[in-house]
């Protein structure tokens, strides 16, 4: 073998090292041990999270109390004084209510001054997720973390408060009773919130603030923490999504600044059943015990006066490193110098005979072709795929279970498309031609960066590192190969920017896998200098055509259901107490052996109305069936008053559930202005300047979670004389298997409760006109 195909080898060996390196890096990758008792033991922890998760316990079901005495017990046997926080909560954004019960202790510092809150939720989701990710992953982080902590017996200098919320799921309504009804509140100065959505993968550094972030990424860089994973892009794009978290209330409602710490992966089982002890990833866990274990010692001792910030970091994580940043101030000048450093390097390039403008422009056609045809096959491939698998529809958060096996084929084929567009413009064309397309392509990313995306910024350094290996064409005397040089000088690109490939159609559903091509594509020619110096191109899109072919035959292979990927499905009983009519509905877009009970082979496409309870991805009910009308203790919806003052009507309505139901509903029919609304005691607030508390065209109102047995609810709200009122009542209850009345054949070992949805319930619906 020659010199140059060792280097050849040595390269690709560099390559697929890094890649692989960069996604093995983010997690832990061992437990925490514990040689003493002051340490963090994982293997304590976990006891914790198998005790907590045995059954679903969402806020007001049976296990959910027994979850929350026992982390309430395990805290006061650490010594604590423990609160039950009981205090009903609104949250209007997501139009929901409820009596929740937070657990609440407090440990006192030598000083007076501000205190960091550590915060997770013990809820799971409603009604069949064991929530062990969402959020018992978190709660015991926090138990062990306090217990190792104080047994240092070592006085903070700084208060800590332990804050395990209630509600979460329901609409953050545990952190809105703390931060609006809670003493302490007024103590936080930072909040570390741990969350999940999903049961795997890194867990990512997420801010949430007011103002600036310089200060706490600041903070954190002192903490040290041992395996930080986040960056200002994940920060920007989180600011722009409607995804809130416990945190968020105490931002907005609260101006309290804090961290999120949630793995992302595997979200399939994002509030499901199979959110499991079993399935939880031991390295997310771990990961999530780093964060607490730096920041518990380091916050807890530090000065929290001072995490104010008026400016913005840029940041970026690095292996063994931790976070990189700087401020957003030098975004502009850092583009401008690249720009003067592009231009410069373009005369003197055409100046030494080194670029020809013939094959700048031809280097432009490889590129676009790659570019847009692979981004074109993974936007409408992904589509095809739903056409040939339509049972994937029905997993609402949009990642499926052989996921990973589909991004490694659009990753795959687009790497071929792009070895194969290139094969020829490598032999008739020099590589520092050809590198100037990928470079403007960064360039221009990076201005779009500054108008739209400035937590991107730090996609500068590849266009650094590409002026490097620009200006090392250019400037070299002689044709000796850099290949070794410059595969080294993308390495630390390749380690930051590899595992953006797939975490986006992880976190935010198959559909964003055309951005996974791409950022290949955009990779690709990062390392088209490196590629250009390699022989066989046709072989390496064979290669990487082979490999995508065996992907998708992997995907294929395991597109079905069973024990380990189950089918959600789901199914309600609709009873309209007005018309006496009962219905069969579902949210599946297909029917399988499990619905055909109910449904039969033929049911009815739609709803079997035009108004239906909201759904958190917007789904709707897709078939209904007429059924026969079944015996139920209706609620009493009694008109308090109904009172008229000059322009104003002010109603009080009271509603009694006489089966305990676990959640009433109003929905409105036409569109409404409330000038006040208030239920049971707690007001809705009302911004400033606004004539109307809250304006809603139709759909819901409000969800009362009912979370003790014979609690009413009680409406108060103030409209316009003027206003029409039609209003839907609905009071659901999750006992579609255990009501009497009900014969059913229980799901196959391979099927679940659908999540997002309603589920397993019975609905008794009343329309209400005032």
């Amino acid at each position: 073998m020659t010199l140059k195909k060792y280097t050849q080898v040595a390269s690709i060996l560099i390559i697929i090292a890094t890649v692989y390196y960069s996604f093995y890096v983010l997690t832990p990758s061992k437990n925490f041990i514990a040689t003493n008792k002051t340490e963090f033991s994982t293997e304590k922890a976990l006891v914790h999270l198998k005790a907590i998760t045995k059954q679903a316990h969402y806020s007001g079901s049976s296990e959910h109390t027994i979850v929350r005495n026992y982390i309430a017990n395990e805290l006061e046997n650490l010594g604590l004084e423990v609160e039950i926080q009981e205090q009903v909560a609104v949250n209007k954004k997501w139009r929901a209510a409820a009596k929740t019960q937070n657990i609440l202790a407090r440990i006192k510092g030598s000083e007076n001054g501000k205190a960091i809150l550590l915060l997770s939720h013990y809820d799971s989701n409603p009604h069949s997720s064991l929530g062990a990710s969402d959020a018992a992953s978190g709660v015991v982080v926090i138990l062990e973390g306090i217990r190792a902590f104080l047994a240092k017996n070592e006085v903070p200098k700084n208060d800590i408060i332990i804050c395990i919320s209630d509600a979460e799921e329901l609409g953050l309504l545990g952190a809105n009773a703390f931060v609006n009804h809670h003493s302490w509140a007024k103590d936080v100065a930072l909040v570390l919130n741990f969350e999940a959505r999903g049961s795997g993968g890194p867990s990512y550094l997420l801010l949430e603030t007011n103002g600036g972030n310089k200060n706490l990424i600041e903070a954190f860089q002192k903490a040290n923490s041992t395996h930080p994973v986040g960056n200002s892009l994940m920060y920007s794009i989180y600011k722009m999504l409607p995804n809130d978290t416990d945190l968020t209330v105490f931002r907005e409602e609260g101006d309290i600044d804090g961290f999120n710490f949630a793995f992302i992966g595997d979200h399939f089982d994002y509030h499901t059943e199979q959110d499991t002890y079993e399935r939880m990833d031991l390295n997310s866990f771990n990961h999530q015990a780093s964060y607490l274990i730096a920041g518990l010692s380091y916050f807890a001792n530090s000065d929290l006066n001072n995490l104010k910030a008026q400016d913005d970091y840029v940041y970026f994580d690095f292996p063994h490193i931790g976070l990189i940043f700087y401020p957003f101030s030098w975004i502009m000048p850092m583009l401008l110098f690249c720009l003067v450093v592009f231009f410069m390097l373009l005369i003197v390039g055409f100046y030494k005979n080194k670029l020809t403008l013939k094959g700048i422009i031809n280097g432009f056609f490889p590129f676009i072709l790659a570019l847009f045809s692979s981004g074109l096959i993974a936007f409408f491939g992904w589509k095809i795929m739903l056409k040939i698998h339509p049972q994937y529809n029905d997993i609402l958060q949009g990642f499926t279970y052989n996921g990973y096996y589909y991004i490694a084929f659009f990753v795959a084929l687009t790497l071929a498309i792009c070895f194969w567009f290139y094969k020829k413009y490598f032999k008739n064309y020099t590589s520092q031609d050809l590198l100037i397309a990928p470079l403007v392509f960064w360039i221009l990313a990076n201005v779009g960066v500054i108008f739209f995306l400035k937590g991107a910024a730090f996609f500068i350094f590849p266009v650094i590192v590409l002026l490097i290996i620009l200006t090392g064409l250019i400037f070299s005397k002689n044709k000796r190969s850099y290949l070794l040089y410059f595969t080294l000088l993308t390495v630390p690109v390749l380690l930051v920017f590899s595992p953006f490939i797939q975490m986006f159609p992880v976190g935010l559903g198959m559909k964003m896998v055309v951005i996974s091509s791409v950022f290949t594509v955009l990779l690709f020619g990062l390392l088209v200098p490196i590629f250009y110096e390699y022989k066989n191109h046709r072989n390496f899109a064979n290669l990487f055509l082979f490999v995508a072919v065996m992907a998708i035959i992997s995907a294929m292979l395991q597109s079905s259901y069973s024990k380990d990927r189950k089918k959600p499905n789901s199914v309600l009983y609709v009873f309209d107490i007005d018309k006496n009519e009962a219905y069969w509905t579902t949210y599946n877009l297909e029917i399988d052996d499990f619905m055909k009970q109910f449904l039969g082979e033929n049911p009815t496409k739609g709803n079997f109305e035009s108004l239906t309870t909201a759904s958190k991805y917007k789904t709707k009910i897709t078939y209904h069936k007429k059924t026969a009308v079944k015996d139920f203790l209706k609620p009493t919806i009694s008109i308090i008053s109904n009172t008229s003052i000059n322009a104003e009507r002010k109603i009080h309505l009271k509603i009694l559930s006489n089966r305990n139901a676990d959640k009433i509903e109003l929905l409105t029919k036409v569109p409404v202005k409330f000038k006040s609304f208030k239920i049971n005691d707690e007001f809705l607030k009302k911004e400033p300047n606004s004539k109307y508390v809250f304006e809603i065209n139709n759909g819901t109102i409000m969800s009362y979670f009912r979370t003790y047995e014979s609690e009413p609810i009680e409406i108060e709200f103030v409209v316009d004389n003027q206003q029409i009122l039609n209003f839907d009542v609905l009071e659901i209850k999750f006992d579609l298997f255990s009501n009497p009345q009900f014969k059913i054949e229980p799901r196959s070992e391979i099927m679940m409760p659908m999540p997002f949805v309603l589920n397993d319930a019975t609905i008794l619906k009343t329309n209400l006109k005032l």
